[in-house]
C-alpha cells in the first residue's frame, strides 16, 4: 500500500556536509581567548542524551578558550534553573550561556545579570518576554519542521527526500497523527508551522487524513518533550480512533524521545515492523532513535550538529567579552515578544537508513559501533 522507497536527495547530502564545514566564525574568533573568566552554561535537563552533548561541547571549547566554566542542569525543574543562573551570577560569572526550560521565566534573574553587565545568549530555545537577553544561537527551526514533514512525505512515497513529488505517487488516503512539541519553548511552534505547512496541500487534497481529528497545536502539543507522556496520548488516540480496525500509516514526531514513546504505545497495541508499520519522523539523531531506524521502528530523524551550535554560541560570547560584535545571519525572525534578538542560524539534514553513514558517521557524530553495538 506504501512505498518506503527512499529517494535520497543531493540536497541532504550537501546540508549534512556543509554542516561539518560551516558554522559560526564569531568576530571573537578566539582571537583573544579567556583569562580564566567564569563563564556561566545553563542547561535543562540530562535525561536527553542531547542535552549532555551540548553542555559538554560548550563546556570543553568555552574551556580551549582559557574560560572557567560553570555548567549546570536543572532537570527540567524552572525554580532550579533560576537558582542556578542566580548563583552563576553571584559567583561573577562574566557571560551566561543559557538553554531555558521555559523561556518565558528567566525575567527576573535576567535582569539581575543586567544590572551586573553580564552578557546572555539564549541558547537553541529563545528566551522570551525580556530585553535582556543578547544573542540568540539555533537552527532554522522552521526549515527543521519541514524536513520533518518532507521525511513523512517520503516515507510514504508521496515525495523524494527534498521535496520533490514522485510521479505516480499513491493517492491515499494515509491516516496521519500529529504530535508537537513542549508549548513553552518557543523553538516547538517552529518546528509546527514548519510541519503543517509542508503537510497542508496533501490535507486540502484528501491524501493526508487525520483521523482522530486533533489537529491543533495545543492538541497536539506534549509538555517538556516527554516520551511517556507522548506515549500515553498515542494510546488513547489508538483506543479513541483505531479500535475500528483501520491503521495508523505516519506520525509526525517533533523529537526523537516523543517518537520513542509512540514507538512503545504502537508496539504494545500489537502493530509489527514491516509494511503496515507506520512511517515515523523524530529530531536530534539521538542514539537510540538512530538504532530504531536501522530497526525499521523510526523512519526519520532530523541532526543538528550541536558541535557546531556550541561553537557558535562559544564565538558569540567570546566575541562579547572581547568588546565585539558577534556574527548573525538573522535579524528579522526571533521576536522574544519584547525585542528581535539577533541571531544566528545553522542548517540541519534529514537522517533515513540509507544516509546514516554518510551523515553521522562520516561527520564522526557517532560511529558504526555505536550505532550497531
Amino acid at each position: 500500500m506504501k512505498s518506503k522507497k527512499v529517494l535520497l536527495a543531493g540536497a541532504a547530502t550537501l546540508a549534512a556536509g556543509a554542516l561539518v564545514l560551516t558554522g559560526c566564525s564569531g568576530s571573537g574568533g578566539g582571537e583573544s581567548g579567556g583569562d580564566g573568566g567564569l563563564v556561566g552554561v545553563a542547561m535543562p535537563t540530562k535525561s536527553s542524551e542531547r542535552w549532555i552533548q551540548d553542555g559538554d561541547a560548550v563546556k570543553a571549547q568555552l574551556e580551549e578558550q582559557g574560560f572557567t566554566v560553570d555548567l549546570q542542569y536543572a532537570e527540567d525543574d524552572i525554580p532550579t534553573q533560576v537558582s542556578q543562573i542566580e548563583n552563576m551570577i553571584t559567583k561573577g560569572a562574566e557571560a551566561l550561556i543559557i538553554a531555558s526550560i521555559d523561556g518565558t521565566t528567566l525575567t527576573s534573574v535576567l535582569q539581575e545579570a543586567a544590572d551586573a553587565g553580564i552578557p546572555v545568549i539564549a541558547y537553541d530555545r529563545l528566551i522570551r518576554d525580556t530585553e535582556n537577553v543578547d544573542y540568540y544561537a539555533s537552527f532554522d527551526n522552521y526549515q527543521v519542521g519541514v524536513q520533518q514533514a518532507t521525511s513523512i512525505l517520503n516515507g510514504l512515497g508521496l515525495t523524494e527526500l527534498d521535496g520533490t513529488p514522485i510521479e505516480g505517487a499513491p493517492e491515499g488516503p494515509f491516516n496521519i497523527e500529529l504530535f508537537a512539541g513542549s508549548p513553552d519553548d518557543n523553538n516547538a511552534t517552529f518546528f509546527w508551522n514548519g510541519a503543517i505547512d509542508t503537510l497542508q496541500s496533501y490535507f486540502d487534497e484528501g491524501t493526508l487524513v487525520v483521523k482522530s481529528g486533533q489537529t491543533d497545536f495545543q492538541q497536539a502539543a506534549t509538555l517538556r518533550w516527554d516520551g511517556e507522556t507522548a506515549q500515553s496520548r498515542m494510546e488513547d488516540i489508538l483506543v479513541s480512533t483505531y479500535s475500528d480496525g483501520s491503521k495508523v500509516n505516519a506520525v509526525l514526531s517533533p523529537y526523537d524521545g516523543i517518537s520513542r514513546g509512540i514507538i512503545s504505545a504502537l508496539t504494545d497495541a500489537g502493530y509489527t515492523v514491516g509494511d503496515e508499520w507506520p512511517i515515523i519522523s523524530g529530531q536530534d539523531a539521538e542514539l537510540d532513535s538512530v538504532k530504531a531506524i536501522n530497526r525499521g521502528e523510526q523512519y526519520s530523524t532530523i541532526f543538528k550538529d550541536t558541535r557546531l551550535l556550541a561553537q557558535v554560541a562559544v564565538d558569540m560570547a567570546v566575541a562579547l567579552l572581547n568588546g565585539e560584535e558577534p556574527d548573525v545571519n538573522n535579524t528579522t525572525d526571533y521576536d522574544n515578544g519584547v525585542k528581535v534578538v539577533p541571531s544566528y542560524l545553522l542548517e540541519s539534514a534529514i537522517v533515513v537508513k540509507d544516509n546514516i553513514t554518510e551523515v553521522l558517521v562520516d561527520s564522526g557524530y557517532w560511529t558504526e559501533a555505536e550505532i550497531s553495538g
